[in-house]
């Protein structure tokens, strides 16, 4: 079908300008004709009249340039132009963000979050920062720990050692304007004036002090002295935290410190199981000089005591004798012999009256009397006294009927005889 072709688009045959039943699409070279048309008109061409004939030089003629219509299609490029224009000033500034304004260049103001509006290009610009988000460097590896970058982590101790530390910082912005026009490499200002803290931190301290015990402590420090390097450099950074990755002697030194460190845990755990040790012993040593030293007070205040006791008794007894000796004497002298006698085993009896001495078993009449809490009585009228023996001195236990019975019977009678005669 060629396009030249009046039913291309019509159903009904007829012009496709006209009325009819248009159910396909247009005529394109109608379309072009009246583009062609609208031009022409625009620049003030003559269509020409009906035949070709048109004038002295015909159809080719140059058209009149119409100064009246051109102006206002150019006013309405230009009018369109100024709206897309002043429509690219607009932007939008999120919560986490602060929207920096440039006039020629130079800082103009900073906007809150919203919808802004600034004088376009190229009078102003803006820059977007953010200031919510954390960033993060790595000093002295990339990426990985394994990835290692030895001219930032290598650093000297106090104790001249050399030690590999690895550590990151994480910051944030407080402050768009100084980031952005203070420093014209901020990121790069973390990085040195973290390296430079650490290795001054480091210069300062043991190699087992970073190593183990004072690796918190460090990464403390350094985070202080980070953030008060940029404050002087007025970067508009807040340092967040500073974290230690990784701190270990060097590679090739590895072996050797790995030996030496095992020597120090075995001098630890030797020392700590002596400590246990003197704290098992000596508290126990401490409580048996505390109880000596308290039996000994105990005995020293009983032996003081009882002193001043008899003293005191002593005293009262010379004040009672000096009013009554005899009486005094005497029962002085049967306090004492009752005190002597009831601890004795033996029983004497009278030995003046005749008789047989009827043998009792005194020791069982005597543990008998100590059980039941009765001092044992050493009155010669209360034991049992015979009728027609001889008195002796019995012993607890019956003596032995054997040849030398009756030589210490006669000697012990003899003996009674001539006491009771005094």
């Amino acid at each position: 079908m060629s396009l030249n072709d009046p039913k291309w688009g019509n159903r009904g045959g007829g012009d496709n300008r006209g009325g009819g039943d248009n159910q396909g699409p247009p005529d394109l070279e109608e379309l072009w004709r009246d583009f062609n048309r609208r031009l022409s008109g625009m620049f003030g061409r003559n269509s020409g009249r009906p035949g070709g004939t048109g004038g002295g030089d015909g159809g080719n003629r140059l058209p009149e340039f119409n100064f009246r219509q051109f102006g206002g299609g150019i006013g309405l490029i230009a009018a369109f132009g100024a709206v897309v224009w002043l429509a690219s000033g607009f932007y939008i500034v999120d919560a986490s963000q602060r929207g920096i304004v440039l006039q020629f260049g130079r800082f103009l103001e900073a906007t809150e979050p919203g919808l802004r509006w600034r004088v376009p290009y190229p009078i102003q610009t803006h820059e977007l920062v953010n200031l919510t988000g954390v960033r993060t460097v790595e000093i002295g590896y990339r990426g990985s720990e394994r990835n290692k970058v030895l001219k930032e982590a290598l650093m000297l101790t106090d104790d001249e050692n050399i030690v590999n530390i690895q550590f990151a910082v994480q910051y944030i912005l407080k402050d768009p304007q100084q980031y952005l026009f203070n420093n014209r490499g901020a990121d790069d200002s973390v990085i040195q004036a973290a390296e430079t803290a650490v290795r001054e931190i480091v210069g300062k301290s043991k190699m087992d002090f970073v190593l183990y015990e004072g690796r918190e402590q460090v990464a403390a420090n350094a985070q202080k002295l980070t953030q008060e390097i940029l404050d002087r450099y007025a970067t508009g950074i807040q340092v967040s935290k500073v974290t230690m990755q990784n701190a270990q002697p060097p590679e090739q030194v590895q072996a050797a410190f790995d030996d030496a460190v095992k020597a120090g845990q075995d001098r630890e755990r030797q020392k700590n199981e002596g400590q246990a040790y003197a704290n098992d012993v000596i508290p126990r040593a401490r409580g048996a000089a505390s109880r000596l030293l308290e039996e000994a007070d105990a005995y020293k205040g009983k032996v003081v005591a009882q002193a001043e006791g008899d003293a005191s008794r002593f005293k009262q007894i010379l004040t009672e004798y000096a009013k009554a000796p005899e009486v005094t004497r005497q029962r002085m002298y049967i306090d004492t012999m009752q005190q002597v006698l009831s601890n004795t085993s033996k029983v004497m009896v009278d030995a003046k009256g005749s008789g047989n001495l009827l043998y009792l078993p005194l020791d069982k009449l005597m543990q008998v009397t100590a059980a039941a809490g009765v001092p044992p009585s050493t009155d010669p009228t209360q034991v049992a006294r015979p009728s027609s023996t001889p008195a002796t001195e019995s012993a607890v236990t019956p003596p032995r009927v054997d040849a030398l019975s009756g030589e210490a019977r006669t000697r012990e009678s003899t003996r009674n005889r001539d006491r009771g005669e005094r």
